[in-house]
């Protein structure tokens, strides 16, 4: 299974339309993992034409996005992966630690807030930061990142450059 993880898309401000690079990799998804800061429900609608959209609210998503179906914090399955899913981690110290406290069950966290692409584990446990395809911050260039499955198992996990 191809899963394309995003988060800090803001639109409108920052997402007028869809990057071309990741657009590319969308038609290629089973499944969209979005860790927050939609910020218009049109842009899940709009992802949705892709792939299945699996989503969560962040502190810049209005009450369109909730409605639309997003949660302050989502668990659910991806080709048999245990895949949790939280806007915002909080502070980078203990963040491993907490994230596994918070999702026991998990075996990989799909986290935004920070727009810094972070990809840490401690054994099996995994934490997935892809970065903002559309607000890159004090990065070199926007991110996305692409998250193979395969039988419950993470095969590989890249971080692709939007530019």
């Amino acid at each position: 299974m191809r899963v394309v993880a995003l988060a800090d898309t803001h639109a409108p401000r920052r997402w007028k339309s869809c990057p071309p690079p990741l657009a590319a990799w969308l038609r290629r998804a089973d499944a969209i993992v979005h860790a927050g800061d939609v910020c218009t429900a049109a842009v899940l609608d709009e992802l949705a034409q892709y792939a299945p959209v699996h989503a969560v609210v962040g502190n810049n998503d209005g009450p369109d996005v909730a409605a639309w179906g997003a949660l302050p914090t989502l668990a659910t399955e991806l080709a048999g992966l245990q895949v949790a899913m939280i806007h915002d981690s909080g502070a980078a110290a203990g963040r491993l630690r907490r994230m596994r406290a918070a999702f026991p069950h998990a075996d990989l966290v799909v986290f935004g807030h920070s727009h810094i692409p972070l990809d840490a584990r401690d054994g099996e446990f995994r934490i997935f930061n892809p970065g903002s395809p559309t607000d890159r911050r004090r990065q070199p260039h926007g991110t996305f990142g692409v998250l193979l499955i395969d039988a419950g198992a993470l095969t590989d996990v890249r971080l692709v450059p939007v530019d």
